[in-house]
């Protein structure tokens, strides 16, 4: 019960609820244990004794009986349910809290569908467990009890015999949960792994139409949904070779209770109605602790869920803001690096390396260098997606851990080389950022990101909803979007990572013009591969493996004959050779 007792804190809030269920289950299951006594009666006092005058009565109170247990079942199942229902509700919520605080290192190794699954089909199962399970293994125990209780006061010979083999009922039902719980965990497992292939194939259908890779798709899905299915095999047959065997031993049981009580009706010890009774009763034990094993088939499912449940609560968040942070709405936006080392991961080479360099507020500093020489990772540790191994990163110096989160995050705009867009309209694009903004804010933003006229163009305009990630938008109509989704929040840090990468020469050219009036004021931080993007930043940072290779200016940098001028050669030179070859041809 390990799991269940450190998830209290979402379902022990709402225990009244659950407690007037079992209240109203305590009456469902004695009004149960009275039917024998009824039947009894009649057997004994009605059919062997003849008092036909009873039979008014005994029909009265089994209708009673039939309409309190009508009731009581409809307010224990509801409660139940609602028990359930509240208490997922606050694990729901707390486990979307946590992936909100969850820092960049834990996504860089989670899978989105294992995530849904979790947030999915594990908080259902757990909810399950919550609203039946918990009642039905004390439904089980009450049965148990009373119906004991009333075989015991109508002959403790024969319930003790009848009883007999109920040790190793238990002995069976205990290994069985033994054996049951791992493969259900391992069922979550399979299901989190299939989840994630769906979810990455249908987020990359693209990709797989345009290279033609159909079957090959299919050929991964049929092998994670064949391990599905053969982890659900595996319990079905465990839950095969238990079943019987309780069904067997409960049958002993009632082998027993024949045998010996039909010995007992003969010599006038127990008369025909109890024995009748004690029949009914037996099953009333036999059948709630043969159903035991579904009780305990549905807590190891609980259980598995619980536990990758709590894998996400309990995981470490190592992006933590200090009580006394430093909140402003504004900051100037000087950006200092210090000696700053990262390393991803234990095993991995550090991606940055002793980075010092100074970005006073308004100056625009250029990142160039090959894919995975750190660029991006300057830009993250200025927000603290990710804390530096080793020296300091300051902001109008002070460190960055010092300042509020959101303080630090909303005085710094981002514009990604994958824009990502939400399935909403496009004025809520744009303003998600800054919610409070205006449409004319918005507008206005948009115009200086080149993106008004083919936003006008479109059926609705700003109200026009986007598919899911955009669908429906080119790249560079994207990446117009969200460079208009950065002007509008109007940071004192801009960070453009090839923000203009999907645009044409022209809109390019157009874009640059208009964040030029941006950037005024701003610090802005710009990861390029052309250097048509960087080539007018004050100070240009040139990376190779995680270190400074060159830094300055673009006419200094051009005559070092190093890395930077290796670039533009490429980029420049290259491209005039083939003009004039093309020319002459």
């Amino acid at each position: 019960m390990d799991t269940f007792k450190k998830l209290k804190q979402f379902y022990w809030p709402y225990r009244k609820f659950f407690f007037w269920s079992l209240f109203f289950l305590l009456f469902v299951t004695a009004i149960t244990v009275v039917y024998p006594i009824v039947l009894q009666r009649t057997i004994d006092d009605v059919v062997v004794g003849k008092q036909y005058n009873l039979i008014p009565y005994i029909c009265a109170i089994f209708i009673i009986l039939m309409i309190i247990k009508g009731f009581a079942t409809y307010f224990h199942q509801y409660l139940g349910d609602y028990f359930g229902i509240r208490s997922v509700y606050s694990l729901r919520d707390e486990l979307y809290q946590k992936l909100q605080r969850l820092p960049f290192k834990y996504y860089d190794n989670a899978k989105t569908g294992d995530l849904m699954s979790r947030l999915t089909a594990d908080v259902e199962g757990f909810r399950f467990f919550l609203s039946f399970g918990f009642s039905e293994l004390t439904r089980i125990f009450l049965l148990i009890v009373i119906s004991l209780s009333v075989m015991f006061y109508y002959s403790p010979p024969l319930a003790l015999v009848t009883m007999a083999v109920m040790p190793f009922l238990g002995v069976v039902v205990y290994k069985f949960d033994r054996r049951v719980h791992p493969a259900f965990r391992k069922i979550r497992k399979s299901f989190g792994k299939l989840n994630t292939r769906v979810q990455e194939n249908i987020s990359g259908m693209n990709t797989v139409k345009s290279l033609s890779r159909e079957n090959f798709e299919i050929g991964r899905f049929d092998k994670r949904s064949n391990d599905y299915r053969t982890k659900y095999i595996d319990t079905s047959n465990i839950w095969s070779k238990y079943f019987p065997l309780m069904e067997f031993i409960g049958n002993v049981s009632v082998v027993a209770l024949l045998a010996y009580g039909g010995y007992l009706v003969i010599n006038g010890t127990l008369q025909l109605g109890e024995l009748v009774a004690f029949f009914s009763l037996v099953w009333y034990i036999l059948g709630p602790l043969m159903n035991l094993g579904f009780v305990i088939n549905m807590f190891s499912q609980s259980k598995a869920s619980g536990e990758r449940l709590l894998e996400v609560l309990d995981a470490k968040e190592d992006i933590q803001e200090k009580e006394n942070a430093i909140v402003q709405d504004r900051l100037k936006g000087h950006v200092t690096f210090n000696d700053v080392t990262l390393t991803y991961a234990e095993d991995d080479d550090s991606a940055l390396k002793d980075i010092t360099f100074d970005a006073p507020p308004g100056k625009t500093i250029g990142l160039i260098g090959a894919t995975g020489s750190g660029k991006t990772s300057i830009t993250q540790l200025i927000t603290r997606f990710y804390e530096p191994e080793k020296g300091e990163v300051l902001i109008d110096g002070s460190p960055v851990q010092d300042y509020g989160l959101k303080t630090l995050r909303k005085n710094i705009g981002f514009v990604l080389q994958e824009s990502f867009l939400f399935s909403t309209t496009i004025k809520e694009n744009i303003s998600y950022g800054n919610p409070d903004a205006t449409i004319d804010d918005v507008k206005a933003a948009a115009k200086r990101a080149q993106a008004h006229d083919f936003i006008m163009e479109m059926p609705e305009g700003y109200d026009t909803l986007l598919g899911e990630r955009g669908m429906g938008l080119s790249g560079g109509q994207k990446q117009r979007i969200a460079i208009a989704r950065a002007i509008l929040i109007d940071p004192a840090i801009l960070v453009l990572d090839d923000a203009t990468s999907a645009v044409d020469m022209e809109t390019e050219f157009q874009i640059q013009k208009e964040l030029q009036e941006v950037m005024n004021g701003r610090t802005t931080f710009i990861i390029a591969h052309r250097i048509s993007s960087l080539k007018h930043a004050d100070e240009i940072l040139v990376l190779e493996d995680g270190v400074v290779k060159e830094r300055g200016v673009h006419d200094e940098l051009l005559v070092n004959g190093g890395p930077y001028q290796r670039i533009y050669d490429i980029q420049y030179q290259d491209k005039e050779k083939i003009l004039n070859a093309s020319h002459i041809s």
